[in-house]
């Protein structure tokens, strides 16, 4: 779906994102991470046609998007993080003024204003002005606004940002029924967003792509904690000589209690390599406290991403 190569923009000699590469398959909904400045809100709206990049590429659907801007723009949706609504204006006359701006034709254009509230739920506040509108409600128009014509490309910036948690619920479930039809691109600062929703992650750090990686592969753990008593001095030996263990650590853990973290192989198995650990103990004496994997979650991969910053 999205095609990115030596992506770089420069204002004057400062640069805001640094040669930038990445792919993105149909249908994922991806999560956009950064401190303030990262160059996430760069990205963004170079993706989006909005800004060109200094240099690098950017392929999307096929079309490289520099040659191919209007055509490529028919099949996206943007959020912004502040858009501008017009409060005097009912929710439906905005959202039909909003494909007329998009070039949906006239004859399309209601049934896409009719879709559009349909899939947000807005169906009961179609004809209420916007200033009447809760920020949740206003949230959804705005995503309502960039599914207008069923795009296959949505880029959402913050799109939970000051929402209650029952409005963040009903947002993540409304971004995951639209990744049914469509790419998503999620820029937040809340990485449990990213957590609950994302197939994959981008981390950017001083406008490089620091981390790109799958959450289901960042969640699985190749690492086994294993705390028993400091009764067998032979654990150790035993432990170290499992074709499994790539790497072993004992600490001291206090009240006679020791504490193995064993690295696995790459290949290795971690169910057998938990039972092996089990027998060892068994073998060596020891008492069995505790043997699990070690999870290390997306908040503390993004701490060590930026371990340099405060």
């Amino acid at each position: 779906m999205i095609e990115v190569q030596s992506l770089t923009r420069r204002y004057g000699r400062a640069t805001a994102v640094d040669e930038v590469s990445f792919h993105i398959g149909n249908n994922e909904i991806v999560g956009l991470l950064g401190h303030n400045g990262a160059g996430k809100t760069t990205v963004m709206r170079m993706l989006s046609g909005y800004l060109e990049p200094s240099s690098g590429t950017i392929n999307i659907g096929g079309l490289a998007l520099d040659s191919n801007t209007a055509a490529v723009q028919r099949e996206l949706g943007y959020l912004p993080e502040s858009l501008p609504l017009y409060p005097e204006m009912m929710v439906a006359d905005y959202l039909d003024y909003a494909a007329t701006l998009k070039g949906i034709p006239r004859g399309q254009r209601s049934g896409a204003v009719h879709q559009a509230i349909m899939a947000t739920d807005l169906g009961k506040r179609a004809f209420d002005p916007v200033a009447t509108l809760s920020r949740g409600l206003k949230q959804r128009v705005g995503v309502a606004q960039a599914i207008l014509g069923r795009p296959r490309l949505l880029i959402l910036d913050e799109p939970t940002n000051g929402l209650d948690p029952q409005q963040t619920i009903h947002m993540r479930r409304l971004i995951q029924r639209l990744a049914h039809q469509a790419t998503v691109i999620l820029s937040t600062h809340i990485m449990q967003e990213v957590d609950a929703i994302c197939d994959r992650v981008l981390v950017l750090r001083h406008g490089k792509l620091a981390l790109d990686t799958r959450l289901d592969s960042l969640r699985r753990s190749r690492t086994l904690m294993l705390r028993t008593d400091n009764a067998a001095e032979s654990l150790t030996a035993y432990l170290r000589r499992l074709p499994q263990v790539a790497s072993l650590q004992q600490h001291a853990d206090g009240d006679n209690r020791s504490r193995y973290a064993m690295t696995l192989h790459e290949n290795a198995d971690i169910d057998t390599a938990a039972n092996n650990i089990a027998q060892c103990a068994v073998k060596a004496g020891a008492r069995v406290y505790q043997l699990q994997p070690v999870l290390r979650g997306l908040e503390a991969v993004f701490h060590e991403v930026n371990s340099d910053e405060s």
